[in-house]
Formats: structure tokens, sequence, C-alpha cells
């Protein structure tokens, strides 16, 4: 049976000039199943042949195929770009000769053209491709990540205490805490992450933030940037308050204090009780 959405094994059982036409297993050449040229890619093909082909329903409802891999199949979460909208819901771009439709219904939040989001692939009630914006009842937790492990992650929605919602590699299910992140973040942001913790059920514990020591360089060459760009002199200094030092250096207060010990140990700066201070 052919799968829709899916490679399939078929044998290759006549050309024409404007392509080859694959068995659609059905006993009745009518079902035959269309690989156009422009979609033969760099293959070498004959009659006979037995090819792996992806087969999808073409704008006619027609089964057709294609040898150049789209980018993804059905059952799999996939970072899709949309291209339109219309009155019957969005259009993503799978790499396929035709768009596929995420009807209003599946659509869970606002998409944004030009945009991407992450997306789950089925098959609609009439066998043609489609997807949803709802892919948590799809993720995984049985993954191999450890703590310290570096990831991508795509964030597709928040919890009540806006901590992010993340899809790691398009497959796992992980979450960045409220208080892990100072930066915005919106729905169809990809972000590079740590691994910071593994949960009880398996999900990942995520941080944008760089490890320590990396962290703590960046913000003293932040500190130094911003104290060449002001005559060598802010009125920040370790008695700050954690809100204007997260508003200015992006950083917590605890990073923000360790980072100007470091400079005072290497006699790059002083401080008092009105501010920090260049040498």
């Amino acid at each position: 049976m052919i799968k829709i959405g899916d490679f399939n094994k078929l044998k290759i059982v006549r050309k024409t000039d404007f392509g080859y036409f694959l068995d659609g297993q059905t006993e009745n050449s009518k079902d035959d199943i269309l690989l156009h040229n422009r979609l033969v890619g760099k293959n070498s093909l004959q009659v006979g042949d037995e090819i792996e082909a992806f087969i999808y329903k073409d704008s006619e409802d027609r089964a057709a195929a294609t040898l150049l891999p789209p980018k993804a199949k059905v059952d799999e979460i996939a970072y899709l770009k949309v291209v339109a909208h219309t009155q019957i819901g969005s259009f993503i771009d799978i790499g396929l000769p035709k768009d596929i439709l995420v009807p209003f219904k599946a659509r869970h939040y606002e998409l944004t053209k030009g945009e991407r989001y992450l997306f789950y692939i089925y098959l609609d009630k009439t066998g043609r491709l489609a997807a949803t914006t709802e892919i948590d009842s799809y993720l995984s937790t049985e993954h191999s990540y450890n703590i310290g492990d570096k990831v991508t992650g795509v964030v597709y929605g928040f919890q009540t205490n806006n901590s992010a919602m993340i899809c790691v590699d398009n497959k796992f299910a992980g979450v960045i805490l409220f208080n892990e992140y100072f930066t915005e973040l919106k729905i169809g942001d990809q972000v590079d992450l740590n691994v910071i913790k593994i949960y009880e059920d398996n999900k990942l514990g995520l941080t944008p933030r760089q490890g320590r020591k990396e962290e703590l360089d960046s913000l003293e060459e932040q500190i130094i940037n911003y104290l060449e760009g002001a005559d060598g002199t802010m009125r920040f200094n370790d008695k700050s308050s954690p809100e204007e030092i997260y508003t200015v250096f992006n950083s917590s207060k605890k990073n923000f204090k360790r980072a100007l010990g470091v400079l005072m140990k290497k006699d790059l700066i002083t401080q008092d009780s009105q501010g920090t201070y260049l040498k």
C-alpha cells in the first residue's frame, strides 16, 4: 500500500517526455504515479529500476512522486517557513512543489508570513499533507543528552510563569525557566542552549546563558566597553539594584559583582559608593 507523506520503494514502469511513471501497486495503470522530470534531481533512471520516492498529493489531488527530499514527512516535527495566509488557513514551505496547509483550527497562535515555526506534519481526512502548531503531545523525552551538552532548540510556547517551552532538535521536550533568560523570547525563536538539568520525567532543563567562566569573560568586556564609552565612569557598582543591572548589562547581579571583582583584581577598575571607574 502506498504511504502518502513518506518514502516508498516503487518500480519505474514507463517513461514519457515529461517524466516517469511509478507502479501505483493497484494493478491498474491509471493509478501509476508520476515522477516529473523536474523532481528527478541528479538521479539517472531507467524503466525497471526500483527507487525510493517521496509520495504526496499534487494540486489536482493526485498522487505524485519526488526524488528531492522534502523538509519533513508525516509524523515528524519540522521548523518551517510560513509563506502565505488565505481564507482557509496558512501555508508553509515543506520543500515540495505544493505548499501545505495549516488549517485555522490547527493554528494555536498567530503566525507571521516569512517567519519560521515548529509544525507537526499529518495527513488530513482527504489524505493530503497538513500541519499543526500543536506539537507538545508529539515530543519525546527518550534522549541521550547529558548535563553540560550544547543543543539547539526552538521556542514553541510559554508556561503561565513565563518559562519557555522548547523543542530540541525537532524532537525532544525541554524548558527554559523564567529566571534563566534575561532577553525577550518569542514563539519561533531558534536558540543555542546548554543542558543544565535532567528532570525526573527526563525533560531537558535548558539555559541560553553561557558557562560561568565564559559569561564572566563576556561581561568583563561589556563593563570595560561601557566605561570607555562613558568617559571612564559609571554609576553602577556592586550595590546597584538587580533590575538596573539586568536592564543595562543583561546579567544577574551575582555575576555582575563577580565580574567587577575580577576586573578590580586585574587592576583595571576601582569603585566606591558613587560608582565604578576605569583606571
